[in-house]
Order: structure tokens, then C-alpha cells, then sequence
């Protein structure tokens, strides 16, 4: 048995993930992965005694959300559809967050939102992606 079979290379991001999150270097994390490895991502974030959100995204994979309770609350109101279908405004949350760079954020944003204009939807109609 190889060592990628022992532990893939996505748990070895994981444990990273977990390891920044335990030393304060982050708040919050999204992880994106397949869902066969979701019972040793849970496992790993119960026995650190970390909060979790789980979301299917479709097909083999899962999004985790992991980190501060504040945090999570947060995201069980903002996050209730695919990533893809956020608002700009509640995309601009999400990264903020998750600690993404905040000039890159407000681009990302303004981007978003002038697609949004053009087609004068709101984004929930238009399902405007960025």
C-alpha cells in the first residue's frame, strides 16, 4: 500500500487546514472534497472538538466549513444554495470570512455586481458566476 493510499494528498490538506486553524492563523476554513473521504474528515475535526458544516456540492464532492462557532452561525444564514448562486453580496461575505484578500474581495465584488446590473436581475434570477 503507497503512502497516497494511506492518506491522500486532499486529507494531507486537511490536516493542514486543521493544523492553521489550531494555531489561530485562520477562523474559518472551506475545504472542498470527495465524498469518500468524509468520514475521516469528520472523525478528525470531532476528535479536536471542531465545529462543522457540511454541504454536498454535487456529484463526488462535499464542501466543509470548519472553524469558530460565530463563524459557522454566520454561514448557516448566508450560505443556503450552491457557492455559485450567492449574491455578490453574500459572495463578499463568505470571502471575507474566510480571510481571502479584502482589495481582491471588493473587485470580485464590483465585478459581480456590474454583471448583475447589466442584466437588471438580482443575482438569485440571473445566477450571474464570477
Amino acid at each position: 500500500m503507497t503512502q497516497a493510499e494511506v492518506c491522500p494528498i486532499d486529507m494531507k490538506v486537511l490536516m493542514n487546514h486543521i493544523y492553521e486553524y489550531q494555531k489561530g492563523v485562520r477562523r474559518m476554513v472551506l475545504f472542498t472534497f470527495k465524498k469518500e473521504y468524509a468520514s475521516f474528515a469528520l472523525r478528525r475535526l470531532e476528535s479536536q472538538g471542531i465545529e462543522y458544516i457540511m454541504q454536498p456540492v454535487g456529484g463526488d464532492n462535499i464542501n466543509l466549513y470548519f472553524g469558530r462557532k460565530e463563524c459557522l452561525d454566520a454561514i448557516r444564514l448566508i450560505v443556503t444554495r450552491p457557492l455559485n448562486q450567492l449574491t455578490p453580496e453574500e459572495d463578499f461575505i463568505l470571502g471575507a470570512l474566510l480571510g481571502y484578500d479584502i482589495c481582491m474581495q471588493c473587485e470580485r465584488y464590483c465585478k459581480r455586481r456590474r454583471k448583475c446590473d447589466e442584466c437588471r436581475h438580482d443575482c438569485e434570477a440571473c445566477k450571474h458566476t464570477a
